[in-house]
């Protein structure tokens, strides 16, 4: 059996054996939760099933979707034709060395587990994580961040898997290309484990500071399904004053919204579709485009919608 991007599915599946989940839903994945299915899903409980994921993804030729918390992840209602390969809990263990000063998470590990446990330990640098919903290595791979820091302010380095090709090991920060929401990391490379160097502090400081981001949050962005921020920002202003600016909180297309708590946020209804939040994500560019003359770029990682992101 062939997928639409021409790689040979059955090959893949054969692989996989019976940990094959075929035509997997993705949307209950994602924090938007809305999505079509992948043709092909792996839990990855290890780096065994790592390396079994790419053993498929080069036997047939497919291409391979890495997910993770799928906080920052919209999946078109068309679903992805390939391997999606989710790096599940058992790739989340959390070791933190405070006479070292440093941390080691797994890439499937949750980030504010991450902020929390440091803040325990009187390290501080990574309080700012615990407002992010996402895993350590789609945080490595976006560099995420917030609250005036990012994961390139401390980390240095991870180790990387590549799904697709022969590249991967241990990567030094600096050479990972972690710019502003980005870095240069394949689609097909899965962080592993990361290392934090992170500078000693208070205790309690620290975990005031968890706790006032935490309050922060919640008075100012909206829960329900969103995926955080869906825009990045301008050099020099916010996309959310933008947005704000042209009067589009509230803007809905069919089962998406934008935010009236914080503009730069797209919330799904319950049930909805994907192709609804993207067509609303492209409504606002242009709308924002046409009053302040600034092209929005997204932020969120957007899958089968013809130019992948």
């Amino acid at each position: 059996m062939k997928g639409p991007a021409g790689g040979d599915l059955a090959a893949a599946a054969a692989v996989l054996g019976d940990r094959a989940r075929p035509d997997a839903p993705l949307g209950p994945l994602t924090t938007y939760r809305v999505g079509g299915p992948a043709a092909l899903l792996l839990e990855a409980r290890s780096e065994d099933d790592l390396a079994l994921a790419r053993r498929a993804v080069q036997a047939g030729r497919v291409p391979v979707l890495v997910v993770g918390r799928g906080s920052n992840l919209l999946v078109a209602d068309a679903g992805f034709p390939g391997l999606a390969v989710v790096v599940g809990e058992g790739l989340g263990a959390v070791e933190v060395d405070a006479a070292a000063r440093r941390v080691r998470a797994g890439g499937g590990a949750f980030l504010p587990v991450v902020a929390r446990r440091t803040a325990a330990a009187a390290l501080t640098g990574l309080e700012w994580a615990v407002g992010v919903p996402g895993s350590v290595g789609g945080a490595v791979r976006m560099n995420a961040g917030g609250h005036g820091s990012d994961v390139a302010a401390t980390l240095e380095s991870a180790r990387v898997i590549d799904l697709a090709g022969p590249g991967g090991g241990e990567r030094a920060a600096a050479d990972l290309g972690l710019g502003y929401r980005s870095s240069a990391l394949a689609p097909a490379e899965v962080v592993v484990e990361a290392t934090f160097a992170l500078a000693p502090g208070d205790k309690e400081a620290c975990e005031a500071r968890v706790a006032e981001i935490v309050r922060w949050r919640r008075e100012h962005q909206p829960g329900g399904q969103n995926a955080g921020s869906v825009f990045t920002n301008p050099p020099g202003d916010s996309a959310g004053r933008l947005v704000d600016a042209a009067g589009l909180k509230g803007l809905r297309v069919g089962s998406a919204t934008v935010s009236a708590k914080h503009a730069n946020f797209i919330q799904a209804d319950d049930g909805g579709r994907a192709d609804d939040v993207m067509a609303l994500l492209r409504e606002v560019q242009r709308r924002v485009e046409e009053t302040s003359g600034v092209h929005l770029e997204p932020e969120l990682r957007l899958v089968g919608f013809g130019s992948d992101r």
